[in-house]
Order: C-alpha cells, then structure tokens, then sequence
C-alpha cells in the first residue's frame, strides 16, 4: 500500500476521533454527563452508531480520550510558557504557575466526572510531567538567585502544584491572581 495511502487514512481517522471528542463535550457541556448517550455522540458527531463503536466501547471511553487531550493540550500550553521566556527564570516561574493556577480554575464546578478522570491511570504521566516541569523551573530560578534554595526544588514543586489546585474553587481571576502571589511569596530566598 503506498504511503501516500496510509496518511490519507489515518488523517480520517484523526479527525473522525476529534469530531467525536469534541461532540462528547459539547454534548456534556449542554445535558450533564448522566445523559449523554452514544446515539446522542455519533449524530452530534455526524457519523453513524457502527462507525462509533469501532473507535469507542462507551461513553465512558470517549471521556477518557477527551480528558487526555485535555491535559495533553495544558501540558503544551505550559511548556509554550516556559519557552516564551526561556533565559528569564523568575518570569518563566511565575508565568508558568499563573498558567497552572488558570487552568485549575476552568475546572471549577466540573463535578464528580472531571474529578474521577483526573485520578484515572493515564494520568500517572501526566502528573511527572507536570511535576518534572514545575521542578525545573524553580531549580532554573533557584540557580538564578530568584527562588529558594533552602528546600529541594521537587518539594518546592509539590507544594506549588497543591497550593495552585485551590483555584478549582475560585470564581474570580482576582482570587487566582492573589492564589498564585501567595504561592510565589513562598518559593522566595529567605531573608538573611
């Protein structure tokens, strides 16, 4: 099969799953998860219910790839941070768990759902990322005089991650704002 041919089938494939992925959240968004159904998802997604079990089982398997593409796409976007301002530890820290804090909080109010995908096996990955990226960016700036140094840059990692997950329950940008300068208070050099 010439090659050409492969890539014209799986770029179908690609955007078949896309289409179904984003009629599942847009299905979700309007009726709640409880009502979502897989006829719902193949008209919503305008492909026909056999097509849609050869991609998926369930629903619950569309949510799951959702969710992955999710934190797939917030995991650039705070990579794309850390490159915006790469030779800057002390932004690049700063804009990167400001970023962090934003996306937490557009998981306010997502309910029960968000909260058993976010604790699913596939996010093992996720999580060493993110945890790998924040860890780097403190050790950047920690290295540049512009964050501690008394605390291993890991730890300091976890509790910038933990202390950022309150945005959840913000509904202000004001509030994430004074969330992420309380956090970044505690990542400065002690005062001699």
């Amino acid at each position: 099969m010439p090659r050409l041919w492969d890539a014209t089938i799986d770029a179908h494939r690609g955007a078949v799953r896309e289409a179904v992925l984003d009629a599942t959240a847009a299905l979700v968004a309007a009726h709640g998860v409880a009502s979502v159904t897989m006829s719902q998802i193949a008209e919503a997604s305008g492909i026909g219910r056999a097509t849609l079990y050869k991609y998926f089982p369930d629903v619950d398997a569309i949510l799951r790839a959702w969710h992955e593409r999710q934190v797939g796409v917030h995991l650039q976007q705070l990579s794309l941070v850390r490159q915006q301002h790469a030779g800057q530890p002390g932004p690049a820290l700063s804009a990167a768990l400001d970023t962090y804090a934003h996306i937490c909080q557009t998981q306010h109010g997502a309910g029960p759902v968000a909260a058993a995908l976010h604790q699913g096996d596939h996010m093992a990955h996720a999580h060493t990322h993110l945890r790998e990226l924040v860890t780097a960016l403190i050790a950047d700036a920690a290295q540049a005089g512009q964050a501690r140094t008394d605390v291993p840059a890991a730890e300091l990692a976890g509790f910038c991650l933990s202390a950022l997950q309150a945005a959840s329950g913000l509904s202000s940008k004001a509030g994430v704002g004074r969330l992420v300068a309380v956090t970044l208070a505690g990542l400065r050099p002690p005062v001699a």
